[in-house]
């Protein structure tokens, strides 16, 4: 007879992510992941698989909190400009906090299909949200009407990406604002 679960298994994941935000995959060890999330080794590997196995499950589920955020701020305010400044602000504001997206990129490329995979489908939802809301911006007149909003979703998170990339190398505050505010311009 197994025993059950004495940890809870969503908040172990969440430590999970925290330590592989930080470190990447191959920067982080076992003993690091275990520490953070407060479980023995065994535990770990009875729950979550490998490391591998674990990364793929903390990133699918970094994921899909990060597009929900997203949303959240891109349906926000009275008009469709409204939520694209906030999402672009939310970038901003969080941009010195190391994303697991972004880092599983710079650190595997496409090389590792099951990651490619993981963020195709975020960049798609993504980019599904953003599209209409920019279609919405330019019905309302505050974005400008001959933009193609394809290359505009794709311009957009190539943009988040180097901004959390400059602010995880140590840009400052108002360097990242200047930033947003360039991305807002294009939009014009």
């Amino acid at each position: 007879m197994t025993r059950p679960k004495t940890f809870d298994v969503d908040a172990a994941l969440d430590a999970a992510i925290g330590i592989f935000r930080e470190h990447g995959f191959e920067g982080t060890s076992a003993q690091m992941l275990v520490d953070a999330m407060g479980i023995g080794r065994q535990s770990l590997y009875d729950t979550f698989g490998d490391k591998w196995q674990l990364y793929q499950q903390a990133l699918r589920r970094y994921v899909i909190t990060e597009v929900q955020a997203h949303r959240a701020a891109l349906t926000s305010g009275l008009r469709a400009i409204d939520g694209i400044r906030a999402i672009v602000e939310r970038v901003v504001r969080e941009a010195a906090i190391p994303c697991l997206g972004v880092g599983s990129i710079a650190e595997f490329g496409c090389s590792r299909p099951e990651l490619a995979e993981i963020n195709a489908a975020a960049n798609r939802a993504l980019r599904t949200a953003m599209i209409e809301r920019l279609r919405a911006a330019q019905a309302e007149g505050d974005i400008a009407e001959a933009l193609d909003l394809d290359p505009v979703a794709t311009f957009l998170i190539a943009s988040f990406a180097g901004i959390r990339i400059a602010g995880r190398s140590g840009a400052r505050p108002k360097e990242l604002g200047s930033l947003g505010e360039m991305v807002l311009r294009a939009l014009r």
